[in-house]
């Protein structure tokens, strides 16, 4: 191996020009035990070349554990690590060529570009344990899974660095009293028993390196590694921060024992669950499912190209988007009580006046620091959320008409149903209902605990721990019926305005078939019953049948629309000319609207079987999107909101930006605007709400 020339002291001023047949081009790292350069093959290949430092190469334990790391790398898949092109652990110094793989390590990243949404993180997790999965299975752990051993690479993460990787059978034993590993990221055992480490241990792992991704922090926090080793041991983790679909699953893999952490297969079959808990039905006036959770603002990332097109990857986000909400964890319901009123916070007024007949554009500030209101639009009264609170503004003119406190961390869509505003809760132990002309409490019903609940017309759905599922009148708060849905552990319900059936659904877990239910919410009779081919969400209904829209099992992203009719069994499918990431959509009549994040907006003729247009809008992140027939309607992360011709495919107008005083922030949930009496409303991340005429967006 011939030197090359370089500046600096000690046995590194003298780098190698040629690791075997590869020629060294530049640095691209240094660690504690090896240089990694930027290197080309003869033929001119990209590579990436470990060179061991002159010091370890001539250690002979070093070298055991540097043929090992080889070995190791070699047995993993390449689709989730970087591939071995070629080693020579043997040479003066040891070296290893694998793939050039471009793209930033996850830790640089996130020093970049902060923490990262729900959308990126869910894409994230699933990654790294798809990798686990693989280099599981042939017997390696990794023992060292950290942020900057995570690279973020355009078709997905990739696991790379065996450098401390052992066989589970490997009889190279650790040196008394010596620590391998980074200890932030490293399990209880590692401590405790570092010759008895296996594979969970790179599950820990793993939760550590998502609540870095979600919060820019470890779990166990300290600038001294012999505290982060003792609360590593000892303390539970701190995931504050951590969104709250996937906080459940990452304390899982932060289990202080072994055997209590998921395997890498049960996190992909969890995840699957996550995706399907997201809201995903596109707002109807007078009918929302609104149990979806309102993130507080994540700083606006400034991503690079490269980081753009790893993000936008076809086939990696999960499914947000147009009518499904979660329902797992509800047991038996209590007792009711009718309330006449708790004293809400009246605000010029307790009753919403009569819509004018001339209609002017208004606008509205309301908490800035609570981020982006979720509105829904019922009884003649405009419900909105925030974090911590539930206010109504008469339509007509944006006058407050009451502001009510609510016992929730985060905002998520209230909706009126029962001719009530049932406050959108999280998880806590009382459902409770308002009057819409003065945020009065009309009834209120202790539960246990709930992780979400669904509203289908004028009953709340909600399905016990046991899968039992309760109906719940929403004008009284009483108890309709309580049963299981045959086939289902726990369903998830969508329902429809216009339709009288509410539709629960489970994902069957290798995420081949769907089994659905159609059930009156009255009485939770079954109407009928099937299970369809693929991981299907349920979007809308037309002339008896249900759409769908097909979605990767583990990813969420759409590749298809399926049309349902159970008079006579027919499943009719439509495939997407591309795959469409974190897809939200709505149905009109035939046509289906979708938006996918990174922009796109598409439009489907179920009748006629065949894709009508797709517009790429440059929007990073859209809210679901509503229509009227002319024209096709999103909401943008920046507050805009943007009219769309629905023949043609051409944005003819948009809204200006309100980011306020927060300019570098955006909301990781995007409200879908609200359609109303030829009218629509939106919000934005300032705290504003404000109504434009529907028609003609040339005129915002």
């Amino acid at each position: 191996m011939a030197p090359r020339g370089s500046t600096g002291a000690g046995t590194e001023a003298d780098l190698p020009e040629y690791a075997g047949h590869y020629r060294l081009e530049s640095t691209l790292g240094s660690g504690g035990m090896g240089i990694v350069h930027l290197a080309r093959s003869t033929s001119g290949m990209k590579l990436a070349v470990k060179v061991v430092h002159a010091a370890f190469a001539r250690d002979p334990e070093f070298r055991g554990r540097f043929r090992q790391e080889v070995a190791a790398a070699r047995q993993v898949s390449g689709a989730f690590t970087a591939p071995v092109v070629d080693a020579d652990p043997e040479a003066e110094r040891p070296w290893m060529a694998t793939l050039f793989i471009p793209g930033p390590t996850l830790s640089e990243h996130v020093k970049r570009n902060g923490a990262m949404s729900p959308a990126e993180l869910r894409r994230l997790m699933a990654g790294l344990a798809e990798a686990l999965r693989d280099i599981h299975r042939v017997g390696v752990v990794h023992r060292d899974l950290k942020p900057s051993n995570v690279l973020l690479a355009e078709d997905g993460p990739k696991v790379i660095d065996f450098g401390i990787s052992r066989p589970k059978d490997s009889e190279l034993r650790t040196e008394t009293g010596k620590l391998i590993g980074t200890p932030p990221f490293m399990a209880p055992e590692q401590f405790r028993r570092p010759r008895e480490v296996g594979p969970a241990a790179d599950v820990f792992a793993l939760g550590s390196v998502m609540v870095h991704a979600a919060t820019g922090r470890g779990p166990f926090d300290s600038d001294s590694p012999y505290v982060v080793a003792y609360q590593v041991v000892h303390d539970e983790p701190d995931l504050t921060g951590v969104p709250e679909s996937l906080a459940p699953l990452v304390l899982r893999c932060l289990a202080k024992e072994p055997e209590e952490r998921p395997t890498p297969d049960e996190l992909m079959r969890e995840l699957r669950s996550v995706a399907a808990s997201y809201d995903t039905q596109a707002f109807i006036p007078a009918q929302r499912t609104g149990d979806m959770p309102k993130p507080e603002p994540r700083p606006q990332p400034r991503v690079t190209e490269h980081e753009r097109r790893f993000w936008k990857h076809p086939g990696w986000w999960p499914l947000a988007g147009a009518g499904l909400l979660g329902l797992a964890t509800v047991a038996a319901l209590t007792s009711v009580h009718l309330l006449g009123g708790d004293d809400p916070t009246p605000a010029g007024g307790s009753e919403p006046r009569t819509t004018a007949a001339g209609f002017t554009p208004w606008e509205t500030t309301s908490a800035p620091e609570r981020g982006t209101p979720q509105c829904s639009y019922g009884e003649g009264t405009l419900v909105c959320a925030q974090t911590g609170r539930v206010f109504a503004l008469d339509p007509s003119d944006g006058r407050p008409l009451w502001r009510r406190t609510v016992a929730t961390t985060q905002g998520g869509r209230p909706v009126v149903s029962g001719g009530l505003v049932q406050p959108a809760l999280d998880r806590g132990a009382r459902l409770e209902a308002f009057e819409p002309g003065s945020g009065s409490t009309r009834w209120q019903q202790t539960v246990p605990s709930y992780s979400g609940l669904a509203h289908a017309g004028d009953v709340l759905l909600v399905t016990g721990v046991d899968g039992t599922v309760t109906g719940v009148d929403s004008a009284s708060g009483r108890t309709k019926w309580n049963h299981r849905i045959q086939g289902h552990q726990a369903p998830y319900f969508a329902s429809f305005a216009g339709d009288p059936l509410a539709y629960g659904t489970s994902t069957s877990d290798d995420g081949s078939s769907t089994r659905v239910t159609a059930v009156a919410p009255d009485t939770g009779e079954v109407r009928w019953d099937v299970r369809l081919e693929g991981s299907l969400r349920p979007v809308g209904v037309v002339d008896g049948s249900v759409l769908f829209v097909s979605v990767d099992a583990v990813y969420g992203s759409a590749k298809a629309l399926v049309r349902y009719t159970p008079d006579d069994g027919a499943s009719r499918q439509v495939k997407l000319p591309v795959a469409l990431e974190q897809p939200q959509a709505m149905v009109r009549g035939n046509l289906v609207y979708l938006t996918g994040d990174g922009g796109s907006l598409v439009a489907v003729d179920m009748e006629a079987r065949k894709h009508m247009w797709s517009l790429e809008t440059a929007v990073t992140r859209g809210s679901a999107p509503v229509a009227d027939g002319r024209y096709v309607y999103f909401s943008a992360p920046d507050g805009r909101l943007l009219g769309v011709d629905a023949r043609e495919g051409r944005v003819l107008g948009q809204t200006p930006p309100r980011l306020g005083t927060h300019s570098d922030r955006i909301a990781d949930v995007v409200p879908a605007p609200v359609l109303a009496d030829g009218r629509l409303y939106a919000a934005a991340p300032d705290g504003t709400v404000f109504s434009v005429p529907a028609g003609d967006p040339a005129t915002w």
